[in-house]
C-alpha cells in the first residue's frame, strides 16, 4: 500500500459525512496544534483555510495537497475580517 492509496481512503472515509474540517480538527488530521494553524492563517501560511458564513474550515483535499508539500497561497485579510485575534 502507498501513502497515495492511504491517503485515498481517508480522504473517502471523510467525504462520507463533511469533507470540510474546523481549526481543532485539522490540526488533529495533521498533528499539529490549534494554535499553530491559527498563527499560519494569520500570517498567510499553511494550508488553505476556506469561511463559511463566520466559520473557518479547511477542506481535507487541501490538507493532504499541503502535507504533500504542496504549498498553498492565499490572502489571509480575506479571512481575518471576521476573525477574533488573541494578543
Amino acid at each position: 500500500m502507498t501513502d497515495d492509496d492511504d491517503a485515498n481512503r481517508r480522504a473517502a472515509r471523510a467525504k462520507k459525512g463533511s469533507p470540510f474540517l474546523n481549526t481543532a480538527q485539522a490540526a488533529h488530521y495533521l498533528g499539529l496544534s490549534q494554535r499553530t494553524l491559527v498563527d499560519w492563517r494569520g500570517e498567510g501560511a499553511g494550508p488553505t483555510p476556506r469561511r463559511h458564513g463566520r466559520f473557518v474550515r479547511y477542506h481535507i483535499d487541501d490538507l493532504d495537497a499541503w502535507s504533500k508539500g504542496e504549498r498553498s497561497t492565499f490572502d489571509p485579510d480575506r479571512l481575518q475580517a471576521a476573525e477574533p485575534r488573541h494578543v
